[in-house]
């Protein structure tokens, strides 16, 4: 039974959707980067719009969790939103590629550090984004988490998509891919998704280790890797572990991620973690003291991104005590010395005002604009993400978390709500949700929601 709404329908959805955009953003940017998009159609729970390329790309990836949420409101059953360029939608086709993961754009190789432990990562993967399919296919990397690698993929993406503009190019996680499959197989059937995927000149696959216990998306992902490789089409993936640690993999699989290159990313040096944070500290107005990158360098673990958390607390500590950078000053911010300013993951839960700073911190409002009643874009998903560490950071209730913010706990409730559906690997809330917990000295990777591990799709009927 076809899905598809009727087009009056259709269209009268995207009016309402169109009406709440225009109210809860500025008019420039409503007439700049929503007005273009047109609904194309509603295949289950897609929605497909088009667009410009150039719209698209900065709507997607500035603007999606926002265009997301209203359309929800609109039509609650929609739980993605894909793109179409005009030219596909004028000859009335459907999409026919995967969606890629929005890229950070740092994430390039020139804003990558390089040290002893990730030289010779950085060196395959500069290779096989010169020459795709043809230097190390697949290239496998693997490390613990907040070493390089997701930023290493993105660059590959980013230099392919810049260099080589014909290549059909494909950034997903294992999660991702997981959820597209099972979705393909209830909505369309196996067919459609193996068309789109099995045509990419290049495939990227980040956290490769979720596929394990998924016996028919390992079985589905056997199929487009043989596919892929055999036609000298190029595979790059990641893990936190080399092949061999993932038991709970099928062992031919395993077998295909040794069949070319795998590389291991070691833990930063000193001088490494240095040189991250001066990359760090450059995109400021006043370049720190040599002396107090050092001292922040070796204070946090091993690892690039609680260090770079660590500096986003110390910014965001002497931002809020309108102090400059200083030993002392990293020192209390990151607890070091007794001082309260920034608790470290094993103090006391962060009081209610002190998320709210660091929300503001990150995302550059006021207080007032916080607590205000203020719609636009920005302030809301600041206070919903405010909202959703409270709950998740504090053993506040909904009523005194909804008094914190002059409001109701049913406002609470969908704040929490919508932010939970947008923790998504790779998002713009996963990124900035981060960055709050690691100001407020709260490690994200066990309790991150958008870390969950997908399921399998039900056995077949046929």
């Amino acid at each position: 039974m076809s899905t598809e709404p009727h087009t009056d329908d259709l269209a009268a959805l995207w009016e309402r959707a169109r009406e709440e955009l225009s109210s809860s953003v500025p008019t420039t940017t409503y007439d700049l980067w929503f007005e273009p998009l047109r609904a194309v159609s509603l295949q289950g729970a897609t929605l497909f719009l088009s667009a410009p390329v150039a719209v698209r790309a900065w709507v997607e990836r500035r603007y999606g969790s926002r265009l997301l949420e209203v359309v929800r409101n609109e039509a609650p059953a929609v739980d993605a939103i894909a793109f179409v360029d005009e030219q596909e939608s004028s000859a009335g086709g459907g999409p026919e590629r995967p969606r890629s993961l929005p890229l950070d754009p740092t994430h390039t190789f020139e804003r990558f550090v390089i040290g002893p432990g990730n030289r010779l990562a950085h060196a395959a993967a500069l290779a096989v984004a010169e020459s795709p399919g043809e230097a190390y296919n697949p290239l496998f990397l693997h490390g613990p988490p907040g070493l390089g690698k997701t930023h290493l993929l993105g660059a590959i993406v980013e230099y392919l998509r810049r260099v080589h503009p014909e290549l059909e190019v494909h950034y997903t996680t294992a999660e991702r891919f997981t959820t597209e499959f099972v979705g393909a197989l209830r909505r369309e059937g196996p067919e459609a998704f193996k068309a789109r995927y099995r045509e990419l000149d290049a495939l990227l696959i980040d956290d490769v280790q979720v596929l394990e216990g998924k016996q028919r998306t390992e079985e589905e992902f056997v199929h487009t890797f043989n596919t892929l490789h055999s036609a000298g089409k190029q595979i790059v993936l990641s893990s936190d572990r080399p092949p061999e640690a993932l038991s709970k993999l099928a062992e031919r699989l395993r077998d295909r991620f040794d069949w070319g290159l795998r590389v291991e990313l070691q833990a930063p040096d000193l001088r490494t973690r240095i040189a991250v944070l001066w990359r760090l500290a450059a995109a400021g107005s006043e370049a720190p003291d040599p002396g107090v990158l050092h001292e922040i360098a070796t204070s946090v673990p091993e690892n690039i991104r609680v260090l770079e958390g660590a500096m986003t607390r110390v910014l965001a500590t002497a931002s809020l005590l309108s102090e400059p950078l200083s030993s002392p000053l990293v020192r209390r911010a990151l607890g070091r010395d007794g001082g309260t300013v920034a608790p470290t993951p094993t103090a006391e839960p962060p009081t209610l005002a002190a998320i709210q700073d660091a929300v503001c911190a990150i995302h550059g409002v006021t207080k007032e604009e916080l607590l205000s009643a203020r719609r636009s874009a920005r302030v809301t998903q600041a206070r919903q993400q405010a909202m959703f560490l409270a709950r998740e950071l504090t053993p506040l209730s909904l009523a005194e978390i909804a008094r914190g913010f002059d409001r109701d706990h049913t406002t609470v409730i969908h704040a929490v709500r919508q932010v939970a559906g947008r923790l998504e690997p790779g998002s713009e809330t996963s990124a900035a949700v981060h960055r709050i917990r690691a100001a407020l000295g709260k490690p994200a990777a066990e309790d991150d929601p958008s870390t969950e591990a997908g399921h399998d799709p039900p056995p077949s009927d046929h």
